[in-house]
């Protein structure tokens, strides 16, 4: 007897008491109306058999996973999400996960990630009028704009990493060459949503992290991967890395903003000490002492005004203090000399005198 995926799976899920009635498929009499049976088609089953291994490995309690949440764009257009997981305890706070069996083109799947990492990007109907006055002033003004202030914080809660709410494609009934095709065209057309950018930064040889905090952290795996091996185990692949990880490890960000800190800090000391060592090596020597200058000095000698009363610039503070203090006695033993009363000139000599008076007799 062939299995039936759909059994299984509402058999798995159903009694961990795990709330999925809405993907459930219910057929009806047309001519009477009555209900014929409650069954699961096989995407739903796909659905539902991924929630239940992820509720397996611990990742969601029962009332954590919620299916068919709409998501609506400024358009209008409302982007359903196949399965939402809430597992905080499990290092995944939130996560969005779409259930492919290959029953959607590659491309579509870039469609839906555009979708969520728009509705990322979208601000709150109460935002404040001139935060969206900035957004609405150019294209790129709404990556100024705090995530705590974007609508998506209303919705779901930090995500505990940089970026946007992450996004799991689940690939079910399908081959390994069509998922590698499939991930290929996501990886390259999806670029733009998912990949981190370059940090802008005076150091861009020095800091190697990447900036993660406008993207949408996208996972791949098989629906076949997480039942033959659980999805606690490696069975995760983030677009633009290569291998497998966990679930935790693939949405962390070990190249991302605390790296970027990190390089950010070594790279300013590293750039302080060749400053400062550049500074040293021309510092002026003093001609007279050959002791270096004083910053005070340097700058005294340096700045226009100050280097008017400067006296000879190319000797060191103590040596032009020298020069200070010899001009200072000088002026002193001056002004001294000036202040002094002249002294008397000598009178005639008394033999004249008194040849004077005997002409006279």
């Amino acid at each position: 007897m062939e299995a039936d995926p759909a059994g299984e799976a509402k058999k798995l899920l159903e009694p961990k008491g795990i709330r999925v009635s809405v993907l459930r498929e219910e057929k009806y009499d047309p001519d009477t109306g009555e209900l014929l049976v409650v069954g699961y088609d096989d995407h739903s089953a796909a659905v539902t058999s991924t929630a239940a291994e992820l509720h397996r490995a611990g990742i969601g309690h029962r009332l954590g996973f919620a299916t068919e949440i709409g998501h609506r764009l400024a358009d209008g257009y409302v982007q359903r999400a196949d399965l939402v997981v809430r597992a905080p305890e499990a290092g995944v706070p939130v996560m969005l996960l779409e259930i492919d069996r290959r029953s959607e083109d590659a491309h579509d799947l870039v469609v839906k990630l555009r979708r969520y990492w728009e509705w990322g990007r979208l601000l709150p109907k109460d935002a404040a009028k001139h935060t969206v006055d900035l957004v609405r002033s150019r294209p790129d003004a709404i990556e100024h704009v705090d995530h705590e202030q974007r609508l998506w914080r209303r919705v779901y809660p930090p995500t505990g990493r940089e970026g946007l709410v992450p996004v799991a494609f689940v690939f079910a009934d399908t081959t390994e060459a069509k998922v590698a095709n499939t991930v290929a065209v996501l990886e390259e057309a999806g670029r733009r949503y998912w990949a981190p950018r370059r940090y802008d930064t005076l150091y861009p040889k020095a800091v190697t992290a990447r900036d993660y905090r406008q993207a949408v952290p996208v996972v791949v795996t098989t629906l076949e991967q997480l039942t033959e091996h659980g999805a606690g185990a490696a069975v995760w692949r983030r677009l633009g890395r290569t291998g497998e990880q966990t679930l935790t490890a693939a949405l962390d960000n070990p190249d991302g903003h605390a790296l970027y800190r990190d390089q950010e800090a070594r790279a300013d000391a590293a750039d302080q000490q060749r400053r400062a060592a550049q500074r040293e090596a021309e510092r002026p020597v003093c001609k007279r002492c050959g002791r270096k200058f004083t910053d005070e000095r340097w700058e005294e000698v340096t700045v226009h005004r100050a280097a008017v009363r400067a006296g000879d610039t190319s000797v060191c503070a103590p040596c032009r203090a020298d020069d200070v203090a010899r001009e200072e006695v000088a002026a002193e033993a001056a002004r001294l000399e000036a202040a002094a009363p002249p002294e008397p000139q000598d009178g005639p000599e008394p033999d004249r005198v008194r040849g004077w008076f005997r002409r006279r007799t």
